[in-house]
């Protein structure tokens, strides 16, 4: 009998990728997703099952969805500018209570959810699982309460063997993220700017820098999270990435010869740089990124034609 897994968040930019994944392995996957973000079109050539509902009612897709032996959970309200604290905790936070609840109770053995490294805030690089949360915003306070719920599990269901493991997405890009629009990522966006002919707009002077993870690799976190000790994990190269460098990469993809148009930065906030240590995450999950920024973006600009939106 075929191994079982449910996705939710299934068309959006990272639960497309997994759910694919999934299927290239021969794995039987039904995908939950209400739309409210994602798109259809982030699935195509997607050969599993699929479930139109809001994650929080388990109720309303539980029996449609049936016995699953793992739960891959990317749904959730990704945009750090949406304000509303109430909306963002009930998508993020208590659907994923409700998630786990009904995974317990249907024997679920395995849930691995997408958490953030906003939940580090702007603490010292690189950043360690070890590090207290320091949320900024309410997206990353989200993400940290779900933390916290899926350590509270074990006290809740003492009886469970069921595994929860957490990861902490860096800054991910890849195919499948171009219906985000201004969400997306900054290879991203400055990729459509210089495919029009723009010169790339950032901060002066471009040496703020990312800890950037490509999709692919954020998919093989997910497979092999699956069989991993509960608890929450670094999803990161461990490299730094300048805003100059992806420029750089661009430009060589693009053939172009495009020099960053800086301008000064109005934001006090503004977080400068990212970095998380990928030793636990190699450790416990025997994960490491394959690829390097720079690789990473001639893999995906290089290949089949590139979406602009959808």
């Amino acid at each position: 009998m075929k191994s079982r897994a449910l996705v939710t968040g299934a068309a959006g930019f990272v639960g497309a990728n997994v759910c694919k994944a999934l299927a290239r392995q021969g794995r039987a996957v039904t995908g939950l997703d209400d739309f409210s973000a994602g798109s259809f079109k982030n699935l195509a050539g997607f050969s599993g099952d699929f479930v139109a509902a809001d994650v929080f009612d388990a109720a309303v897709w539980g029996p449609r969805v049936g016995q699953v032996d793992a739960v891959f959970h990317q749904a959730a309200i990704t945009d750090t500018t949406v304000m509303d604290q109430a909306k963002m905790m009930r998508v993020n936070a208590e659907a994923f209570y409700n998630l786990l609840e009904w995974a317990a109770k249907n024997k679920v053995k395995s849930v691995v959810y997408a958490s953030s490294a906003g939940v580090y805030g702007d603490t010292p690089v690189p950043m360690r699982e070890t590090a207290a949360h320091k949320p900024l915003n309410i997206y990353a306070f989200s993400k940290a309460t779900m933390e916290n719920i899926a350590a509270d599990f074990p006290r809740r269901h003492p009886k469970s063997r069921m595994n929860i493991v957490g990861l902490r997405y860096f800054n991910v890009f890849g195919p499948g993220e171009s219906f985000k629009g201004k969400a997306a990522s900054m290879i991203w966006q400055l990729y459509l700017q210089m495919k029009a002919g723009k010169r790339p707009r950032v901060f002066e002077f471009g040496d703020q820098y990312r800890d950037f993870i490509y999709v692919k690799d954020v998919v093989a976190a997910n497979v092999l999270a699956e069989k991993a000790k509960s608890g929450a994990y670094n999803v990161c190269t461990g490299r730094k990435t300048t805003f100059n460098e992806i420029i750089a990469a661009l430009n060589a993809v693009l053939g172009a010869r495009l020099e960053p148009d800086y301008f000064k930065n109005p934001y006090s906030f503004y977080q400068n740089e990212t970095l998380g240590d990928p030793a636990l995450a190699r450790k416990a999950l025997g994960f490491s990124a394959k690829f390097t920024a720079e690789a990473a973006i001639r893999d995906y600009l290089e290949g089949p034609a590139v979406p602009v939106g959808v």
